[in-house]
């Protein structure tokens, strides 16, 4: 960019801004504010005010946009710049290629997560209509994409958070599933109904961080995500802890229900423990798509 020419800023909305120069100056901006995600947050944003799919973005490059226009993408950049993060911002995300609702009420699912549901499902083959219990299931999304690769299957989802069983419903009833999907308030397995007297799987990405570790997490996840959904106590166990203690308590049978557990890698021999000293068999750890542990399970 030579002296001459003008800095694309949009805060000066009386200059002719073409689609590229926004995109192009929100990228930078971001980049800025240390976001490493800038050209697609970017994108993500220009797409949703202009109503757009990201492709056409290039494709119109050169369209000039409106004082409306640049007003409401002004709006969204300075939320983001800030490192609210986007999914929040724009109100909803993708996962298992489903697209669900989120708020600060709960958290974000992100890519790794995925891996709780390909082990979920592997340990249900061969198991004819499955009963799922989904334990902490926050915005439903696992809960969802279970109902959504086992249609035979019958699904209880638990929740401690208000805010968070009505954002389960919304997505719930989003994809189809109100009839498949059955969601109750409850603190672990304190609130599942006493008529449900077996279970298939008991899967749960329960909150595993340390408390002590908080403070150095990146700042869309400890000033924006909701903090009782990511602090697991002294150690991050505490609430995986009482879980594996009540899958057995909860459900009278030799062996406890079979189980799948997200958490941190560095916790997973741990955890493996846990289930072997509850009474789970064939305990075996999985590895995520980065090839990190990610995900115990107890067949």
């Amino acid at each position: 960019m030579t002296a001459a020419e003008p800095k694309p800023d949009p805060e000066k909305v009386d200059v002719p801004w073409t689609l590229l120069k926004v995109l192009d100056w929100t990228k930078a901006h971001f980049e800025s504010r240390g976001i490493t995600t800038a050209r697609l947050d970017a994108e993500l944003i220009l797409a949703r005010v202009l109503k757009m799919e990201r492709i056409m973005l290039y494709a119109r490059f050169d369209q000039p946009l409106r004082h409306d226009e640049l007003a409401a993408i002004r709006a969204l950049v300075a939320r983001r710049a800030r490192r609210e993060p986007l999914a929040y911002i724009l109100g909803e995300r993708e996962f298992w290629s489903l697209t669900f609702e989120v708020s600060p009420a709960v958290l974000i699912p992100r890519p790794d997560t995925e891996t709780l549901v390909e082990v979920t499902l592997d340990v249900l083959r061969g198991v004819t209509r499955p009963v799922i219990i989904d334990v902490g299931t926050g915005s439903g999304c696992v809960a969802t994409a279970l109902a959504k690769e086992r249609p035979d299957a019958t699904v209880y989802a638990l929740e401690i958070s208000d805010e968070a069983c009505a954002i389960a419903h919304r997505n719930r009833d989003r994809h189809g599933l109100t009839d498949r999907i059955q969601i109750f308030k409850s603190d672990l397995l304190g609130g599942l109904p006493r008529s449900v007297t077996q279970a298939s799987v008991i899967w749960a990405n329960l909150p595993y961080i340390p408390e002590a570790s908080i403070d150095g997490l990146m700042p869309e996840v400890r000033a924006y995500e909701p903090r009782g959904a990511l602090t697991g106590g002294q150690d991050g166990l505490d609430l995986i802890r009482r879980l594996v203690h009540e899958s057995r308590a909860r459900f009278e049978q030799p062996i406890p229900p079979p189980m799948t557990l997200e958490a941190d890698p560095g916790q997973m021999t741990i955890i493996a423990d846990l289930l072997r000293a509850g009474g789970h068999k064939d305990v075996r750890l999985h590895e995520d798509a980065a090839r990190m542990l990610r995900v115990a399970s107890a067949r």
